[in-house]
Parts: structure tokens; C-alpha cells; sequence
């Protein structure tokens, strides 16, 4: 993605830009083209000269691709700049201090970072799943650290904190334990193309469902103008439950009420619920076969395309449609939300927090600071294609320069904050399953959703005990 903004930059702009608002002495260029500030911290423009000496080492644990030393795809060609950086400018601007990652897949996530957790192994986690480890008190309460200093939260995307609120075993109340470092959402992506050769009007930046479906219906069958067979729209099979939940949220549902497990009561089988459910099983007439089974859509985000939009996608479409030149083909809308509460959708991303067990924990909180850095989320968005969890990102020029992006941060900003809790459970497969069952008429969407109910329902009295 580094390659794709850099080439970006190269036709728009002087990429001296880089670092928005950074002091302007003594900058070097990177190999990427990006220009960091020798002299002053890219966030609060001290002096590093000024701060005070750090000691001590910090083990810091990254979830994804994430590479310590620089490293080049075999395929694209396309360079990636190590982790080694962001080692490199923390030492820099914490004289004394050392910093060592301890970097690992996606792949059984939870479960490592449980362990890690439990015996200690490093003093900042990366922790998508926030609440299980609160709740079990592995994790220490942010509040103190962001009081004595007045920590800048206002800095961060709108609901971006609230988010990733959760309560440890003591707790009343939703509580700080890690602040966004990750940002991601789902936004709808349409192919220009497809709705030109159908004449059919782009999406609005915030569609309805019926102008989805409306829309959908213009472009299904033989296209009048390459003569092949179009689609007009693709969603996942895997994540119906999340998107029609996401449709009832847009008729006035919502999930349910509650955060710790044994308080939580769901709507799964409220009758907003049950129109979403109904709307995907309509919306599969204009869908390519197989979509309940992850086909049909593989030449989406390519020249060849044949579906007019795809519903609930990530932010890493940006990178086929930039690699592939077709960057001004595809655009991009916002998801749903529900109209009085103005936010909708399963929060995605990922905090970073401090271990309790830390022996280090200001120099731990330093380092938490220094993820809100403009250099460390531009390092992140250039390099991984990491969403900005900055308001400011929107000035950045990089990220101007791609007008999918301004689509991207608003979604970001109306997901529903604290996150779904069911999702971190038992209860979240419970109601895909049944969904899935529902869309492959193996069960009426009544007998479907019912079942998904009482099956939580059950589930939470468990947790009860």
C-alpha cells in the first residue's frame, strides 16, 4: 500500500507533507518518500532534547502481518518498511529507553494473547478482544494516566474510545483500558462501470436499503453493453448475521442491552431483526450463485467485474483497485445506521493496553501515547493499510489523495461503541449459524431467529451461575 500511496503522491503532491503539522527543521526523506522530523515530537512538537532520561525495556505485542526488518512482496514488487521504525523513533524520542515487539498472526489470536497475558510476557498488548481480559483483570485501568496528564482523547476518530471501553472485575462501569490503534470498518463499494453500462445512478454516500435493492434489481441480468451476465449485488455468506442485524439497526433496531455476559439481553428475534434477515434472503435474487458459501464474486475489484456492489466490505479493497488501476472505477458508501441513535455496525479494529502484571508501566504508557502519534498511525495506514484512528488523518494529504478514505473515516465514526459484547462469545456464532439456516431455507426466518434467542438466552443463564 506504501507503493500505491507513494505513486499517488508522486502525480499530486510534494510528499513533503508527510507529517502533518510536524516541525519543519532538519527532516529526512525515507525510502518511500515520506519525510520524518528529525528534531521534535511529531505529536506534541517538544523538544526531544528536553525530555527526560528513560530506562528500562518494554516488550510490545503486534497482531498481523507485521515484519521487524524491511521486506519486498515477491509478487508485486511492492516494499514494506519494517517495525524496526517505529523501534527506532520511540528510542529516539525516549532517550534510555528500548523497545522489543514480539509479532504474531492472526491465528489463534485470543488464546496467545491470553497466555502472554497470564504469564506476563510483555508489558503492551495489542487486544481486539479488550473485554474478556478486563474482565478478568489482566489489564490496567487507563483513567489514572489519562487524568494526570490530561491526555488528549478529543484527538481520536468520534466513538473510537468509547469503543473499546470495558469493565474490569470491579467495575460499575465502562472503563479505559486501551486506546484505538487499529482502525477498520465495513462501508459498501460499487463498481462505476457496471452502474454506467446499466444507466443507472451511482449510489448516494449513505443509501438506503431500498435504493440498495432498487438499484440491485436495474443491474441483474445481460449487460446492454458487454453482453455478459451482471449481478447486482455480492455480500458474504459468513456475515449475514452482522449485516442484517445492521439492516434492522437502519429500520430502528438494536442488538440489545448489557455488557458483562451474565447482564447481557439480545433482540435476536426482534421483528427489525427478522426484515434484515427477510432483506438478504430478497436481495439473493441479485446475487451470483454461491454466495452463502463465499463464491460468486471473484472478480469483484477486478477490470473483468460482473457484480454492481458489494455489501459490507473492508478497507483493504483499496489496495486491489490501486494496484490494478482502477482506483476511479469503484467508489464507495456509507453502511446503516440506526436513525435516533445515529450509529450502527459491529466496531472493528484493534487497542493496544497495558498488561497489569507490567514491571514498566510508565514507560508502557509512553509507549500507548506514542500509538496516537501522527507518526505512528501514517507508519501504520503507509506501510499495513491500517485505517487512521486519528480526526486528523482527514487533513493528511496521502490520505486525500484517496476519496475512498473520506468514506472509510466518516463509517468509522458512527459504528456502535462499546462493540457488540456478544461477539467476543458463544452467542455470536448462535445467531450466525441460525441466520445461515434462515437464508438456506432450512428454517422459516421466525423458527431461525426464535431458536437463536433461546439458544442465548441459555447461554447467558450460564454465565449466571
Amino acid at each position: 500500500m506504501k507503493k500505491i500511496m507513494a505513486l499517488i503522491l508522486i502525480v499530486v503532491l510534494t510528499m513533503s507533507t508527510f507529517l502533518v503539522g510536524c516541525g519543519s527543521k532538519d527532516n529526512d526523506k525515507t525510502d518511500n518518500g515520506t519525510t520524518t522530523d528529525n528534531s521534535t515530537d511529531n505529536d506534541t512538537g517538544k523538544d526531544v532534547a528536553d525530555e527526560k532520561e528513560w530506562s528500562g525495556t518494554i516488550k510490545v505485542q503486534m497482531i498481523g502481518s507485521f515484519k521487524m526488518e524491511d521486506s519486498t512482496d515477491p509478487v508485486s514488487g511492492v516494499k514494506t518498511k519494517g517495525v524496526h521504525l517505529l523501534k527506532e523513533e520511540f528510542e529516539r524520542t525516549h532517550p534510555g529507553a528500548k523497545v522489543e515487539y514480539v509479532l504474531m498472526g492472526w491465528d489463534s489470536y485470543q488464546q496467545k494473547t491470553q497466555a502472554m497475558l497470564m504469564s506476563g510476557e510483555a508489558d503492551v498488548y495489542q487486544v481486539p478482544g479488550i473485554a474478556s481480559f478486563a474482565a478478568q483483570g489482566l489489564l490496567e485501568p487507563l483513567a489514572p494516566y489519562i487524568e494526570n496528564e490530561n491526555y488528549d482523547l478529543e484527538k481520536y476518530i468520534n466513538g473510537q474510545i468509547n469503543g473499546w471501553k470495558a469493565m474490569g472485575p470491579e467495575d460499575s462501569d465502562l472503563e479505559i483500558y486501551g486506546v484505538p490503534v487499529l482502525g477498520d470498518t465495513r462501508v459498501i463499494v460499487y463498481d462505476k462501470k457496471i452502474f454506467d453500462d446499466w444507466g443507472v445512478e451511482y449510489l448516494s454516500e449513505e443509501p438506503t436499503i431500498d435504493e440498495i435493492m432498487e438499484k440491485a434489481a436495474k443491474m441483474t441480468g445481460k449487460n446492454p453493453v458487454t453482453g455478459e451476465e451482471n449481478y447486482g449485488l455480492y455480500f458474504r455468506g459468513k456475515y449475514a448475521s452482522d449485516l442484517a442485524l445492521n439492516i434492522g439497526e437502519s429500520l430502528g433496531g438494536t442488538w440489545g442491552t448489557g455488557f458483562r455476559y451474565k447482564d447481557l439481553q439480545v433482540n435476536f428475534n426482534s421483528e427489525e431483526m427478522k426484515k434484515g434477515v427477510q432483506y438478504l434472503k430478497d436481495a439473493v435474487a441479485y446475487a451470483p450463485s454461491g454466495i452463502l458459501s463465499e463464491q460468486g464474486n471473484e472478480l469483484f475489484l477486478t477490470e473483468n467485474n460482473n457484480i454492481g456492489m458489494t455489501l459490507r466490505i473492508g478497507p483493504g479493497f483499496l489496495k486491489p483497485i490501486y494496484s490494478n488501476g482502477l482506483d476511479e472505477r469503484y467508489g464507495a458508501s456509507l453502511l446503516f445506521v440506526n436513525p435516533e441513535k445515529g450509529m450502527g455496525g459491529v466496531f472493528e479494529g484493534s487497542p493496544c493496553a497495558i498488561g497489569k502484571s507490567s514491571e514498566n508501566k510508565e514507560l508502557a504508557w509512553e509507549y500507548l501515547k506514542f500509538t496516537g502519534s501522527e507518526f505512528y498511525q501514517q507508519y501504520l495506514w503507509d506501510e499495513y493499510m491500517a485505517a487512521p484512528v486519528l480526526k486528523s488523518a482527514t487533513e493528511w494529504e496521502h490520505i486525500k489523495a484517496v476519496p475512498q478514505m473520506e468514506v472509510v473515516l466518516k463509517a468509522m465514526g458512527r459504528l456502535w461503541g462499546p462493540r457488540y459484547p456478544y461477539r467476543s462469545a458463544q452467542p455470536k456464532s448462535i445467531l450466525a449459524s441460525n441466520v445461515e439456516l434462515a437464508l438456506l431455507g432450512q428454517a422459516t426466518i421466525e423458527e431461525a431467529l426464535d431458536n437463536a434467542q433461546k439458544e442465548t438466552e441459555e447461554w447467558i443463564k450460564e454465565q449466571q451461575k
